[in-house]
């Protein structure tokens, strides 16, 4: 049968993508990959193996240090800030990492290889994002095309969360019975636990939570919490 290769985040979209790809291609099909980039919100990478545990899925931690070295974001780089709205010069966001979506599906491809795994999946969008060009359909399809070319090899990358919005990603999750492993998940860029809910993908989050009218499961965890 076809395999999955999914790149976990440890985050909502991933998770949910991680969901379907078992949904999919079936348990004992799928397996997960993470990436260590020297993220100040590392604690997502404990998350990414909370939800691989859960999912019951191989999940493989991948080491890449350049883009801490070579800094600029606000990602990996403690002296920028992270707040709302864009960089004048780039019309970016502060917490944009240039080319790291493709150095990611670069090595998960390269992974999948080595596992003779023909599928990828990832969790981004272009409808209701953070104005990431590498989040976009068009470069995702040069990609999986180059990734083709590069490598003599079939592979496919799917995106299922490409066009739906926060609120239809959430609706997603539901049907897919994803959750209560979305209560592992992390997005806050600041890496608090609970989430701070003031930096842009907290905020993003919430909304689709409020939009979807449904509970955020992480945001329950922590008030259960406080009883």
């Amino acid at each position: 049968m076809d395999a999955a290769l999914v790149v976990l985040s440890g985050g909502q979209d991933s998770t949910t993508c991680l969901y379907w790809a078992l949904d999919r291609f079936g348990a004992g099909h799928v397996a997960a990959v993470t990436f260590d980039y020297g993220q100040r919100h590392r604690i997502e990478l404990d998350c990414a193996a909370r939800v691989a545990a859960r999912a019951a899925v191989p999940h493989t931690v991948l080491p890449i240090n350049t883009f801490a070295a070579l800094g600029g974001n606000a990602l990996t780089d403690s002296g920028i800030a992270i707040r709302a709205g864009v960089d004048a010069r780039t019309q970016l966001p502060t917490t944009f990492v240039p080319g790291r979506n493709l150095i990611f599906l670069t090595f998960a491809a390269a992974l999948a290889y080595q596992r003779e795994i023909h599928h990828l999946v990832a969790g981004v969008a272009q409808t209701d994002y953070s104005g990431y060009p590498d989040c976009r359909q068009a470069t995702l399809q040069a990609l999986e095309q180059a990734l083709r070319l590069g490598m003599d090899y079939e592979i496919t990358l799917h995106t299922p969360l490409m066009f739906r919005s926060k609120a239809d990603t959430v609706r997603l999750a539901r049907d897919l019975g994803t959750l209560p492993a979305l209560a592992d998940t992390h997005t806050c860029y600041h890496g608090q636990q609970p989430p701070c809910g003031e930096c842009p993908a907290c905020v993003l989050r919430a909304r689709g939570f409020a939009e979807a009218g449904i509970p955020d499961p992480l945001v329950e965890r922590f008030r259960e919490m406080t009883l």
